[in-house]
């Protein structure tokens, strides 16, 4: 039975414990038993032995089988020695009564014994590697419905027992749908899944993780569960992000600086090593400061081939010696002078340099002027003791007609003063006399024309001293105006923007052509300099009669025609103190060195000697009007003495009444005396405030009268709240500067009613006339009760 066995069978018999045994086993043993056949046992056995003698002995002495599995059992095989594990099964037998030997079944399980000692140092490897990483592990189902175990790290909440709401636990709110997204196209996919998103920590605060898992699959391929781990990349993520701002950071900047800047990379060219370089970067200031443009991906060689190898000697230098430099230099193909600081930047295998640099050619330029200023300072000096003695004696000169024109100007403006009051009622009393005792009015006319003469007195006094040789000619001023429109766009600079307002058939007027363009200029330039900010210029021209009641209040200006020349600005304005004082001699609010305070006492001295008159309308923050008027050319008809029909003057009766607005009280005197000798009942308020009060209190008010510019609430603004309280009101507005001006520079609204100062009686009549008659919108409106119109 032993024999023909396949299994691997020995046969220990008699107290020798002689061995016999079968094929199977002699191949188990690598054939080196088969000489053992009838050997003892211990003999073959020798080195294993002390491990099996016992189980031999029990069952040969007691008969008790034995069973022993993975036993180790030391033997040779081969040439060398070798652990080897067998699984024993031995049986006594007997001969007759007593045991005579042992039949023993042999199983090897050496690769088992190994595989499993290999699976058992994996396990522990396994054990060691995660308690070792930092990361999270996690293993789920294989549908993902349940998280079957997870260990946090510290960065996540341990689970040990089965959880199906760890998205709710673990996962941010946001990124639960692509989570479940990438799950489901892993599982339909059956490969791993990879995702990064947020997660809560254990601390309640959300972190970023990056999550993998592998599927696992059992013996049937099916999704068992799977096995993955989570990394924490929440301090990545804010690396990440503080990078990214750093880098908007560094665009804004780079974008915005006002300086060059640029990086430049050195090669090497036929020159020799590091002899040429090309601009990788560089910004939008570039071109502003260094005056070439599209310079990234041009080679300096090229670009500058004239002056390169200066440039590349300077930068080559802070490549190779990591020295940062600053210096100055001019870019000789734009003749600009740039103000440069380099340094390299690391490591230096980039070989590359960052450069950044200003435009700072202005400056240069007023250097080199100071040196040269300098060089010939004794020169200069003697040609300024000179100038400095002609300049006194010109002082002392202009001290003196200042005196004068002080002494003069003040008796003319005490006696123009005390002529405006006769003048102004010798008006009035001659309207009223109108038709009446015709001895009263030959006094009346006698008192007139003293008056006038007197005026007269006061026109030469304030002309006197006013001795320019001047060439006067007939003048189109639109023609001088048009014609000087270079001139001016060259003095007033890009940040000023120009207009101009030509009346059409302007009359002429007889003046120095080159003194009005000097006048022009002259205002310009001061209308400039008080819109340093930039603004707008307008000049106009315009046909003008100044009446009795107007030149009254202007010593020295007579009754008539005029051709006007406005120049209007959008500048800062001048209070009444410095309007007061802007035509004196050297009167000057500039700071040192930028105005000799002569030009508007040059401009008021020409206009005076040319017959004219200058008058200037100012409100701070609003902006100026200076007016030049010049007498208007009459031929050798001599129209002026040409006694011109009056047109009937409209009146109006008591029962339409009109409030005068206006903050001057001369000006409200006189609007409210001439509005009276109309025939109008009037009220008068010095603000807004006291004209609501009477609009309020006075429903019979058919006209608001105002002025524009008032202290505190404008005249608009006054306007747009009488007519939320009272819609059907008219309002006629007021103003000291030109239509077009005040259009422009946004303080009407176009469409409304203004008449501008100084104005005529007859004007005035005519236009409150033409409010009051204009028809109302509830007129204009059919069938709907202006009441209601106005309520809705």
């Amino acid at each position: 039975m032993l024999l023909a066995s396949p299994v691997p069978m020995w046969l220990a018999w008699g107290p020798q414990r002689i061995m016999v045994c079968n094929e199977a086993y002699t191949r188990l043993m690598d054939g080196r038993q088969r000489a053992a056949m009838g050997a003892r046992l211990p003999e073959i056995w020798a080195g294993a032995w002390s491990e099996l003698a016992p189980a031999v002995d029990a069952a040969l002495e007691n008969g008790q089988a034995f069973y022993r599995e993975d036993q180790l059992l030391p033997l040779v095989r081969g040439t060398e020695p070798e652990q080897a594990w067998f699984t024993l099964s031995g049986s006594p037998l007997r001969d007759g009564s007593a045991w005579a030997g042992l039949l023993c079944t042999v199983w090897e399980t050496t690769d088992r014994v190994q595989a499993l000692c290999r699976l058992a140092e994996s396990d522990a490897r396994k054990q060691t590697l995660l308690k070792a990483s930092t990361d999270v592990m996690y293993r789920m189902s294989g549908d993902w419905s349940r998280l079957l175990e997870l260990d946090g790290q510290g960065f996540m909440t341990d689970t040990r027992a089965p959880s199906g709401h760890w998205m709710d636990r673990y996962v941010h709110e946001d990124d639960r749908v692509p989570v479940s997204a990438a799950i489901a196209e892993a599982i339909a996919a059956r490969s791993n899944f990879e995702l990064e998103h947020r997660v809560i920590r254990v601390d309640g605060s959300v972190g970023w993780t990056l999550s993998r898992a592998i599927p696992v699959f059992d013996e049937k391929g099916e999704l068992a569960e799977w096995f993955g781990t989570a990394t924490d990349l929440t301090a990545r993520k804010a690396a990440e992000e503080a990078l990214l701002e750093g880098e908007r950071q560094y665009r804004a900047l780079f974008e915005t600086i006002d300086e060059g800047f640029c990086v430049i990379e050195f090669l090497d060219g036929p020159e020799g090593p590091l002899s040429d370089y090309v601009h990788i970067v560089a910004n939008p200031a570039y071109l502003a400061n260094a005056g070439i443009a599209d310079v990234v991906g041009q080679r300096v060689r090229e670009m500058v081939p004239a002056e390169a190898e200066g440039w590349v000697e300077i930068y080559r230098r802070v490549l190779v010696t990591g020295e940062p430099v600053r210096f100055e230099r001019e870019l000789e193909r734009t003749g600009r002078y740039l103000e440069l600081a380099a340094f390299r930047i690391e490591p230096p295998e980039r070989r590359h340099v960052a450069v950044l640099f200003q435009d700072v050619t202005k400056r240069r330029r007023a250097e080199i002027a100071l040196r040269e200023l300098n060089e010939s300072l004794e020169r200069r000096v003697a040609e300024e003791v000179a100038e400095r003695s002609r300049t006194e004696e010109a002082l002392r000169q202009s001290q003196k007609m200042e005196a004068v024109g002080q002494l003069t100007g003040g008796i003319a403006h005490d006696f123009n003063n005390m002529l405006a009051v006769v003048l102004g009622s010798l008006d009035l009393l001659d309207r009223r006399l109108a038709g009446g005792d015709a001895r009263a009015k030959r006094y009346v006319d006698a008192a007139k024309d003293g008056a006038k003469r007197a005026a007269q007195l006061t026109q030469r006094l304030l002309a006197f001293s006013r001795q320019q040789p001047l060439r006067p000619l007939p003048v189109d001023a639109n023609k001088l105006v048009a014609g000087m429109s270079d001139l001016l766009g060259h003095s007033l600079g890009g940040a000023v923007r120009l207009e101009t307002v030509l009346a059409g058939g302007l009359w002429r007027t007889h003046a120095d052509p080159n003194q009005l363009e000097n006048v022009i200029l002259n205002l310009a330039v001061n209308a400039r300099d008080a819109m340093a900010a930039g603004g707008r210029l307008t000049i106009e021209t315009a046909n003008c009669h100044l009446d009795e009641r107007y030149v009254a209040d202007h010593l020295g200006l007579p009754v008539g025609q005029y051709v006007m020349v406005a120049v209007s600005d959008t500048g800062i304005g001048m209070p009444a103190e410095v309007v007061a004082k802007a035509f004196d001699p050297f009167f000057t609010t500039k700071e040192v060195g930028r105005g000799t305070g002569l030009g508007l006492s040059q401009v008021y001295g020409f206009v005076k000697q040319s017959g004219g008159h200058v008058k200037i309308y100012s409100e701070v923050g609003q902006g100026t009007t200076v007016k030049v008027y010049l007498p208007r050319l009459i031929g050798a008809s001599h129209e002026d003495d040409e006694v011109m029909a009056e047109a009937e003057v409209p009146r109006g009766d008591s029962a339409e009444v009109v409030l005068v607005v206006e903050d001057e009280p001369a000006v409200r005197q006189f609007s409210v005396e001439a509005l009276t000798e109309l025939g109008y009942r009037v009220l008068e308020a010095d603000g807004a405030a006291a004209a609501l009060r009477l609009i309020d209190a006075h429903p019979e008010i058919s006209l608001l009268f105002t002025d524009v510019v008032m202290p505190e609430v404008n005249g608009r603004k006054l306007a747009d709240e009488a007519l939320r309280r009272r819609p059907g009101l008219r309002v006629l507005f007021t103003t000291g500067y030109t239509r077009n001006a005040v259009v422009h520079n946004g303080v009407l609204d176009p469409g409304v009613q203004l008449i501008g100062k100084p104005f005529m009686i007859e004007e005035l009549a005519a236009r409150v006339r033409e409010v009051l008659d204009a028809p109302s919108v509830s007129d204009a409106t059919d069938g709907v009760d202006a009441s209601t119109s106005s309520a809705g």
